[in-house]
C-alpha cells in the first residue's frame, strides 16, 4: 500500500529482515555473551564463579535494563576472533607494563591528552564493541561517545609528542578493523580495509 507521500507504507512499517521473534532471541544471546565476558575482564579471572555471576548480572541487565534494539548483521570468523584476542591480550600486557613504570619511575610526570578518533562504522553495535575494548587498556579511558558521527574522545595517558597522539589513533582504528574482521559483515569489512575511509580526527 502507498501512502500520500508515494512511499510504501507496509515496507516502512515492516520490522527488518531477520528481525523477527528468533532474530530478537538471538541478539539478546549476543548481547548477554558480551556482558559476561565484560563481567570476566573486570573482575579480570575467567572461572566458574564468575561465568555464572556474569549471566547472572547480565540477564538482569537484559530484562531490567533492557538495551536498545540492536540488530547483529555479520558473522564470526573463528580465526580473526582468535587474532583479536591474541592481540587484545599482548596489548593489555604492555599497556600495563607501561602504567607500572610511570608508576614506579621516580620524579616522572605523565602528560596526558584528550583526543577524538572517528571510526570507520558508526553502528551502534561497532561503537560499543570498540569504546568497551578501548576503555579496558590501562592508560586510556573514553570520556564521551558522539553516536551521531561516530566519534570517540579519549583520555591517553603520557603523551608528549604529536606522534603518540597519531600513535593512540592509530591503534584505535586498528582495534576496530580487528573487531570489524571477526564478527563484522562483509560489507564493513570492505569500508574497514579500504584505504579511501577517513582517518581519525584531530582534537
Amino acid at each position: 500500500m502507498t501512502g500520500p507521500s508515494g512511499t510504501d507504507r507496509s515496507a516502512a512499517g515492516a520490522p527488518p529482515a531477520g528481525r523477527g521473534r528468533f532474530g530478537r532471541r538471538r541478539d539478546q544471546a549476543i548481547a548477554l555473551g558480551w556482558l559476561v565476558v565484560v563481567w570476566n575482564l573486570l573482575w579480570g579471572d575467567f572461572n566458574w564463579a564468575n561465568l555464572f555471576g556474569g549471566l547472572l548480572v547480565g540477564g538482569a541487565v537484559l530484562v531490567f535494563f533492557p538495551l536498545p534494539a540492536v540488530s547483529f548483521g555479520g558473522r564470526l570468523r573463528l580465526r580473526a576472533l582468535v587474532v583479536f584476542a591474541v592481540r587484545f591480550a599482548v596489548e593489555l600486557v604492555s599497556a600495563s607494563l607501561h602504567v607500572a613504570r610511570i608508576a614506579v619511575q621516580p620524579g616522572y610526570r605523565p602528560r596526558g591528552a584528550i583526543i577524538g578518533v572517528r571510526l570507520r562504522l558508526n553502528t551502534d553495535l561497532n561503537l560499543a564493541l570498540t569504546a568497551e575494548a578501548v576503555s579496558l587498556v590501562p592508560g586510556t579511558l573514553i570520556l564521551e561517545v558522539d553516536r551521531n558521527s561516530g566519534t570517540l574522545y579519549l583520555h591517553v595517558l603520557d603523551t608528549h609528542r604529536p606522534a603518540d597522539l597519531e600513535a593512540a589513533r592509530e591503534r584505535t582504528l586498528a582495534l576496530e578493523r580487528r573487531i570489524v574482521r571477526a564478527v563484522g559483515s562483509e560489507a564493513e569489512l570492505r569500508r574497514v580495509d579500504t584505504g579511501h575511509s577517513e582517518r581519525g580526527t584531530r582534537p
